[in-house]
């Protein structure tokens, strides 16, 4: 696991967990990566030290100095529409089918008449949505709220 410092194009400041940098770069390009406060998807690593561990001495966790974490206090406004997207989210989840990767290849197939039109979600990419919309196949991202993934 890798931990990065990022920041959005407001400068928000926050810090997320990754498997790899690999899976960073992936989530970032699919706009899976997101600031915590304003949701934007234009989020860049920060210039982080690195940590590493001396194996000639163990610092007891006790020593460590606390790191402080971001914390955001939310308006019931914003309250409201995070239950709003989260409440949208789950109701196509439940009324939708699933199709996975193959949801690009579906979403054609119903807009060409080739397959039965019905809701459907599934996994695009940003290049992948944008060749649906140029196509003129109606999609649309699921939302998803930030705190949801944590």
């Amino acid at each position: 696991m890798i931990k990065y410092a990022l920041a959005c194009e407001q400068a928000h400041a926050f810090e997320s967990w990754f498997p790899s940098s690999e899976a960073f770069e992936t989530q970032r390009k699919r706009g899976f990566v997101t600031c915590p406060f304003c949701n934007s998807p234009k989020v860049e690593k920060q210039i982080m030290a690195p940590s590493v561990t001396r194996t000639d001495k163990a610092v007891p966790a006790a020593a460590l100095p606390e790191q402080p974490q971001p914390v955001a206090v939310l308006s019931d406004q914003a309250r409201e529409l995070r239950a709003a997207l989260r409440a949208l989210r789950e109701h196509v989840m439940k009324n939708s089918e699933d199709v996975g990767k193959g949801f690009v290849e579906e979403a054609r197939k119903m807009h060409y008449g080739e397959a039965e039109e019905r809701s459907i979600y599934g996994e695009a990419d940003m290049e992948e949505a944008r060749s649906l919309l140029e196509e003129g196949i109606d999609v649309l991202p699921l939302p998803v709220v930030p705190d949801d993934r944590n």
